[in-house]
């Protein structure tokens, strides 16, 4: 293994669209793991973009991560609820919904949840 790696969310290893144009996962695979960039589009909301494809009644991965740019609200299954802007670390566990705020896209680097978040069946 090389001791420095540089590569591009640009350039990524895999991309992941959401429903209706909404956004998308850019994922790298590093030797730690599965690193994500997310891009979620002014009008995204998990449970009508990602559920779809998910097939789970609220999102069931544990993110651990940076917001770059853009505000989301997060909601969990019990009716917690926090929103996350342009700066916030960010650590949610499974069973929330969650939606952009504004009309900016809200973009998100996430280490810990995006391996397999909107992942279709069999993909």
């Amino acid at each position: 293994m090389a001791g420095i790696v540089r590569e591009s969310f640009d350039t990524a290893d895999e991309t992941r669209p959401f429903e209706d144009g909404k956004g998308r996962l850019d994922l790298l695979t590093s030797g730690g793991g599965p690193v994500g960039r997310a891009v979620f589009e002014p009008g995204w909301q998990w449970s009508k973009h990602v559920k779809p494809i998910a097939g789970t009644d609220s999102c069931q991965a544990s993110h651990v991560g940076y917001v770059v740019s853009g505000r989301m609200k997060v909601v969990m299954d019990d009716g917690e609820s926090t929103e996350f802007g342009s700066g916030d670390f960010m650590e949610v566990t499974p069973g929330h919904d969650a939606w952009v705020l504004g009309d900016d896209a809200c973009v998100v680097l996430d280490w810990s949840g995006f391996g397999d978040y909107a992942k279709r069946a069999g993909g």
